[in-house]
């Protein structure tokens, strides 16, 4: 039986993630408007990022299946959300669509608890992803702040973090397609590292002084 080699599924992942992030600090900071954040959102950001973590599910990476996919989703339907639940016409005929500050802030509480327990696993890997989903984490909590309290320090605090975290994911990218032509780029080391035999001796030592 042939082995087929398989294209990284995370290539398309991290760039569609990176993209719209990016993209949508810029809305968030004024710099342009809502569209290009709805088109990158439903189609890149959303729909390629989530075919992306499936894909991962074929490889056997379960954190990649579960972020790409989870993130994909949330584009999509945050994309939805402003979509049909800021239009005026829709949410009179739906109110169940309408959503407020309120609504938005715990949304995005529930994903700065998903991207919590992601940002743990992330530094068992390597120093860059584990910044990626540090930054996130921020960024998000940001966001939180800003949706509770009306802090547009906070705001604008969660902007600029994430556009650090999008061009932290497309660099990530940049590695997997790299690699491919023999370019290898740095990702630093794993912010928590496996115990060693030498380290649990070390440590009974200690225990037994």
């Amino acid at each position: 039986m042939n082995n087929v080699k398989l294209g990284n599924p995370a290539v398309v992942g991290l760039a569609g993630f990176g993209l719209t992030t990016f993209v949508l600090q810029c809305h968030n900071l004024g710099w342009c408007g809502i569209a290009p954040v709805l088109w990158l959102g439903l189609c890149f950001g959303g729909t390629a990022q989530m075919i992306a973590g499936l894909m991962e599910f074929k490889t056997g990476n379960n954190f990649g299946f579960c972020a790409f996919t989870g993130y994909g989703a949330f584009w999509i339907s945050l994309c939805l959300m402003i979509i049909f639940g800021k239009n005026a016409d829709l949410v009179k005929a739906y109110p169940t669509l309408a959503f407020n500050a309120n609504d938005l802030g715990f949304y995005l509480v529930a994903w700065t608890v998903f991207t919590f327990i992601l940002f743990i696993a992330s530094m068992k890997h390597h120093a860059t992803l584990a910044f990626i989903f540090l930054t996130l984490l921020l960024g998000f909590i940001g966001l939180d702040v800003k949706e509770f309290t009306g802090s547009a320090l906070a705001g604008t605090f969660a902007a600029y973090d994430l556009l650090v975290c999008a061009f932290s994911a497309l660099y990530l990218m940049t590695v997997a397609v790299y690699a491919e032509s023999g370019i290898n780029l740095p990702v630093g080391e794993p912010w928590i590292k496996e115990s060693t035999a030498g380290d649990a001796v070390l440590a009974a030592e200690k225990v037994k002084a």
